[in-house]
C-alpha cells in the first residue's frame, strides 16, 4: 500500500511539472521535480526496509 502512495506522489510531480512547462512557471516545474524525487526515494526506502525485513524474517 505505502508503495502506491510513492508512485502517486511520482505521477503528481510529473503532472505538475507539465503543468509547470505548459503555462512557463519554471517554480511549477521544479516543485513537480522534488514531488518526484521525493517520491521515488519514499519508495527506494520502502523497498530497502521489505528486504531488510524479509531478511530478519520480521
Amino acid at each position: 500500500m505505502m508503495k502506491g502512495n510513492a508512485r502517486t506522489k511520482q505521477l503528481k510531480g510529473k503532472m505538475r511539472e507539465t503543468l509547470g512547462k505548459a503555462l512557463g512557471n519554471k517554480s511549477m516545474q521544479r516543485a513537480g521535480r522534488g514531488e518526484q524525487l521525493r517520491g521515488k526515494a519514499q519508495e527506494m526506502t520502502e523497498r530497502a526496509a521489505g528486504q531488510i525485513r524479509q531478511r530478519t524474517k520480521h
